[in-house]
């Protein structure tokens, strides 16, 4: 496994993936996810909330020390603080595989891994810089509310539903030469 590894890994392969048109996507996702998340803060203070669409959508200002929907939320706060950042850190090494290891050809399996990519370094920033991280958006319809989320909450999202996708679809048969 750890050979496997370490050749998927190879520093040519790390070359040729950042040289990647590709990992542009996984910028834009980093760089918006940060400026959408520092205009917040310049916007709405702390624990404040906008109504954008009534009964819909409010703008918040929250702080997340869990995972997704507030996961270990509670735990102490260096054993948490740590645990996301190693399993980020893993789930980052993971794509870079995946990645240096799926065909050129296989485009929306790389975007979607690129997506997944650039949501989780996004709230990587959020943990190193905040020990947390920033959420904003918060849609709701009648007594059904989903918890807030940003920018790279939503590229990981889809970049998840595009892998499920793939993995559900049924193969196309090879055509016939």
């Amino acid at each position: 496994m750890t050979a496997q590894l370490s050749h998927g890994l190879r520093v040519e392969n790390l070359r040729d993936l950042i040289r990647n048109p590709l990992m542009y996507l996984a910028v834009l996702v980093v760089v918006s996810d940060q400026v959408t998340k520092k205009l917040l803060g310049d916007y709405l203070p702390l624990h404040a909330s906008k109504v954008i669409v009534p009964g819909f959508l409010d703008l918040v200002h929250v702080r997340n020390t869990g995972a997704a929907f507030s996961l270990l939320a509670g735990a102490q706060t260096g054993l948490r603080q740590f645990f996301f950042v190693a399993i980020t850190v893993l789930a980052l090494v993971v794509m870079i595989y995946l990645l240096g290891r799926t065909p050129s050809h296989e485009v929306w399996m790389r975007r979607g891994l690129v997506l997944i990519l650039g949501g989780a370094l996004g709230n990587l920033v959020d943990r190193l810089h905040y020990g947390e991280v920033i959420d904003f958006l918060h849609f709701h319809l009648g007594t059904f509310s989903w918890p807030a989320f940003n920018v790279a909450d939503s590229a990981i999202t889809v970049g998840a539903g595009i892998l499920l996708v793939l993995l559900v679809k049924p193969a196309t048969p090879a055509k016939k030469q």
